[in-house]
């Protein structure tokens, strides 16, 4: 994310340690009322950055992991197949039809 458009602003700081963001940058980061917000210090910086953010980049991680590892979708879901199968008769001691 960049920060075109969007110019520095200030916000105050209110006696329950609330801020209020400005519409334009919630715009700019997608934010809507009751997402989460991921807070933290770096040197003397407040960073602020949306937890869907972050799990878009871990999603894109995996993304990337699963596809250079060799392995196709049609592979990994017999083989979660498989396995649901094998835990499924050692809890209950039958075979099932068809797990999904």
């Amino acid at each position: 994310m960049s920060n075109v458009g969007i110019q520095p602003v200030d916000v105050i700081v209110r006696e329950r340690r609330q801020i209020t963001l400005p519409a334009e940058v919630c715009v700019k980061l997608g934010l809507e009322m009751g997402d989460r917000l991921e807070v933290f210090v770096k040197d003397d910086t407040l960073v602020v950055r949306p937890k869907k953010t972050l799990a878009i980049q871990a999603l894109r991680e995996i993304q990337t992991t699963f596809s250079s590892s060799g392995v196709s979708e049609k592979e990994l879901l017999e083989a979660g197949r498989k396995i649901r199968e094998k835990i499924y008769k050692e809890r209950y001691g039958k075979k099932t039809t068809r797990l999904p």
